[in-house]
């Protein structure tokens, strides 16, 4: 099997999974949900395969809007990227919605499994970004390495900022983990409930 072929069966692995928690309607953002994986010598977005159009609700539960291929992400796919520079085992990534109460099961989850979570304030960010396409990725990798002494996350809490939701990224070596992760904050948030 090619590498290729590999990091789509792995991907299309992780978004069954995701599909089959119904909890997780929960945590899916106005934006939607995605996740990536990158192959190994990725350098652009090209490289990291994604789900089309997203993953949303349909019938309340966590659907795919469309197949498992690469090119279908942008900004997610370029925020890995950019932290491979930092961390080369960071192939996958997940976003997910962020509130108050989410913040607090995700800091609780985290602490936990000791994992890392990273900040970027985005009412920090420079007022030449605002509003420019393609131009926030370095920025925000660099709020995330500030904020955790140079250490690449297992988890990203992005605050609001002008235009933009607030969200959480879970960052991993393959999708099923990451994947599986979001699983266990899902259940847990909806027994929180």
């Amino acid at each position: 099997m090619s590498e290729s072929d590999a990091v789509i069966q792995k991907l299309n692995q992780a978004v069954q999974l995701i599909e089959s928690c119904a909890e997780l309607v929960l945590l899916v953002p106005e934006v939607r949900t995605n996740i990536v994986f990158a192959l190994p010598d990725a350098s652009t977005p090209a490289d990291v395969a994604a789900v089309d159009g997203r993953i949303t609700v349909v019938n309340n539960r966590p659907k795919a809007a469309g197949p498992v291929r690469f090119g279908a992400s942008d900004h997610l796919a370029r925020f890995v990227l950019e932290l491979r520079r930092f961390a080369p085992a960071v192939r996958s990534a997940v976003n997910f919605r962020w509130n108050e109460r989410i913040r607090k099961v995700v800091e609780k989850w985290a602490g936990q499994h000791g994992f890392r979570i990273g900040i970027i304030d985005r009412s920090r960010e420079p007022k030449e970004l605002l509003g420019k396409d393609r131009m926030s990725v370095p920025w925000k990798v660099e709020q995330v390495l500030q904020s955790t002494g140079g250490i690449v996350p297992e988890v990203v809490s992005e605050t609001s900022g002008w235009g933009k939701e607030p969200m959480f990224i879970l960052l991993g070596p393959e999708p099923v983990v990451v994947a599986q992760r979001l699983v266990d904050i899902a259940r847990i948030y909806h027994q929180s409930a």
